[in-house]
C-alpha cells in the first residue's frame, strides 16, 4: 500500500488517464456512422457493434494500447529522475514493480468499464433491441482479465528499450497475436488470447468475420483454459521482470 498510492496519484491530470477514457468511446463514433450509412437490419444492429467492438478491441486497442500506456509509464518516471531518488530512499525496486502493473492493471479495468458502457451506447445508436447483457459483460471481461499478462512485458520493454521497443513489441504482438488466434499453438502467444476467446463469446473469427455454426472456434472450453493460463503467465511475466527491475542499474 505505501507503494501503490503514490503510483495512483503519477496518473493525475496526465495523458493516460484520457487515453483511458477516449480510446473505448471511438465505437460510439462508428456506431453513428453506421446508423448514417449502413442499411437498417443488416446483421443486426447489435451483432453488426458486438463483432466490431469485441475483435478490434482486443486485436487492435488491447495490444497497441498497453504498448502505449507503458511508454507513458515509463516516460514518466524518466522524467521524474528514473528512480535515482526512489533508490535513495531505500525503496523495494522489486515492489514498486509490482505495484506499477497494478495500477495499469487498474487504469485497464477503468477502461473496460468505459468499453462496456460505449458497447451499449453504440448498440442503442445503431439500432436499440434488447441489450446483449451477458455477451457484452463475459467478453469485456474476458479481455482484460487475459490481457493483463501482456502488461508486465510491455512494461518490461518500454523502460528497457524506450518508446521504439514497447511499440514494436505491441505491433508484433498484434500481427502474431491475429495469426496465431485461429491456430492449435494460440496458447502460446500471449496476445492472442482476447482474440481467441472472443470466437465463443461473440461468434466472431479472428480475422472480423462471423462463424459458421459449426465452427471449432466456437468451442468454449478454450475459455477456462484461457483464464487460468493467463493468470499463472500474469504471476510468471510480473516476478521476472520485477527481479530484473530490481537488479537493474539506472542510468
Amino acid at each position: 500500500m505505501n507503494v501503490l498510492l503514490p503510483e495512483f496519484l503519477k496518473y493525475r491530470r496526465t495523458f493516460t488517464r484520457r487515453l483511458i477514457l477516449i480510446a473505448p468511446l471511438f465505437f460510439i463514433f462508428f456506431a453513428l456512422l453506421q446508423k448514417l450509412f449502413i442499411p437498417a437490419g443488416y446483421l443486426g444492429s447489435w451483432q453488426l457493434i458486438l463483432d466490431l467492438v469485441f475483435n478490434w478491441w482486443p486485436v487492435i486497442f488491447i495490444p497497441m494500447g498497453s504498448a502505449l500506456l507503458s511508454v507513458l509509464a515509463a516516460s514518466h518516471e524518466k522524467k521524474g529522475g528514473n528512480y535515482r531518488s526512489l533508490r535513495m530512499r531505500d525503496i523495494s525496486m522489486f515492489h514498486l514493480w509490482i505495484a506499477k502493473i497494478a495500477v495499469m492493471g487498474v487504469h485497464t479495468l477503468i477502461s473496460t468499464l468505459v468499453l462496456i458502457v460505449s458497447t451499449v451506447l453504440s448498440g442503442i445508436i445503431a439500432g436499440g433491441g434488447k441489450i446483449p447483457w451477458s455477451q457484452i459483460f463475459a467478453a469485456a471481461f474476458t479481455v482484460w482479465v487475459v490481457s493483463l499478462a501482456i502488461i508486465p512485458l510491455q512494461l518490461w520493454m518500454a523502460t528497457w528499450k524506450g518508446t521504439l521497443g514497447s511499440m514494436v513489441m505491441g505491433f508484433t504482438g498484434m500481427i502474431t497475436g491475429v495469426l496465431a488466434a485461429s491456430e492449435p499453438y494460440w496458447i502460446y502467444v500471449p496476445w492472442s488470447w482476447p482474440t481467441r476467446l472472443m470466437s465463443p463469446i461473440i461468434g466472431v473469427h479472428p480475422n472480423g468475420t462471423l462463424l459458421e455454426p459449426d465452427s471449432p472456434l466456437l468451442d468454449a472450453s478454450v475459455i477456462p483454459v484461457g483464464i487460468i493460463v493467463s493468470l499463472i503467465t500474469l504471476l510468471i511475466f510480473t516476478c521476472l521482470t520485477a527481479i530484473w527491475f530490481d537488479r537493474r542499474e539506472v542510468g
